[in-house]
């Protein structure tokens, strides 16, 4: 039996290790499986469960029987037992990888015990473990089923305390950088000069001219905003904007559809509350820009439209807070383990002219 434990724990690594992850789920849903495709769906083939689907041959329980007599055969309702339990609808090549590696470990596991491997204290405490992570395995399902009985009332309820979760907007957001470009020409070779000399690099902006340049766009920014208040073109007005700059070519066309709150930075959110026809005000980013935003449209998603959103919601929720109870609230002597590293903070996102607001993962 133990040994079987230890199998299981070997194998379920191997056909998880090696099985093709799915698409990433929306923000805070609970994957699910990914449909099989052709090449990997298990087809209908006519083998019955008593059917034999592997064979060890030269290797059986009995000793005393040789040639084509000793083998050791796995049928496919064992098999399937085994592969399912493992990973449900397993794909054709983990089935074929997990068959190979099973009559593998079979063997090997037999010739482990005649050596008298499954004895003593070590191989007591690796079953141990091997138990502990078998079981906390099978309770992380369990407890992902159970967090995933949401039904339409947890779902409406949690629509209307969320709704303005669920407006969705269009946008023209006029982006205009936050610096003029400086070029300082190096000064002239002097007579000494040595012949094919590498010329002198570009003399690096001042903290006078830096500051220039950036109280410069300011303005630009704020004229901007004035002649998009009065109704000028913003695909026209950022062009403008990054010629004022001295940026070569064109920008992106300013136009933003489908923007929900989760996918807006925290200092954004106010354009939101803009109406159809209403311009922000000039919104500077540090480490990107500044930022116009004009609300062309807005709406609220209907409850239909976003239901399988809000089920994955509550979901991953639901399952967050029933894995609080077993994490943290541990010390690890430093003395024995060691300090622990330190963390590291979360890159600062600078919002380049080409990007799309991106919601701040925490």
């Amino acid at each position: 039996m133990r040994s079987k434990y230890l199998a299981c724990l070997l194998l379920a690594g191997l056909a998880y290790g090696q099985a093709v992850p799915p698409a990433a789920p929306a923000a805070g849903a609970k994957a699910e499986p990914s449909p099989p495709t052709a090449a990997t769906k298990i087809p209908e083939v006519k083998v019955a469960p008593d059917d034999v689907v592997i064979t060890l041959k030269g290797f059986c329980a009995d000793s005393a029987l040789q040639g084509d007599a000793c083998k050791t055969t796995i049928t496919r309702a064992q098999f399937d037992k085994l592969a399912e339990a493992l990973q449900p609808n397993m794909s054709l090549p983990i089935r074929r990888t997990l068959g190979t590696n099973y009559a593998r470990m079979l063997k090997m596991s037999k010739a482990a015990e005649k050596r008298g491997l499954d004895k003593g204290p070590r191989f007591e405490e690796v079953m141990f473990f091997a138990r502990m992570q078998i079981l906390s395995q099978e309770l992380g399902k369990a407890l992902q089923e159970d967090a995933g009985k949401v039904s339409d009332e947890d779902i409406e309820a949690y629509y209307k305390k969320n709704e303005l979760s669920y407006e969705q907007a269009t946008f023209a957001r006029i982006f205009i950088p936050r610096t003029k470009q400086i070029v300082n020409h190096p000064a002239p070779p002097n007579e000494t000069a040595k012949p094919g000399a590498t010329p002198a690099a570009n003399p690096a902006p001042t903290p006078e001219q830096q500051k220039a340049a950036e109280e410069a766009m300011t303005k630009v920014a704020d004229d901007i905003r004035t002649r998009a208040v009065k109704g000028e073109d913003p695909d026209t007005l950022e062009k403008e904007a990054y010629a004022d700059a001295g940026l070569p070519g064109s920008p992106m066309s300013t136009k933003m559809e489908k923007v929900r709150r989760a996918t807006l930075p925290a200092n954004h959110l106010v354009v939101m509350d803009l109406k159809p026809g209403d311009v922000s005000v000039v919104i500077s980013d540090p480490s990107g820009g500044h930022y116009i935003y004009k609300m062309i449209s807005k709406e609220t998603l209907p409850l239909d439209a976003v239901k399988a959103e809000i089920r994955n919601t509550i979901s991953s929720q639901r399952y967050r807070d029933s894995m609080q109870e077993f994490q943290g609230n541990v010390e690890l002597n430093d003395a024995y383990f060691g300090p622990s590293k330190l963390a590291i903070p979360p890159r600062q996102r600078g919002m380049r002219p080409t990007d799309q607001p991106v919601a701040d993962p925490d």
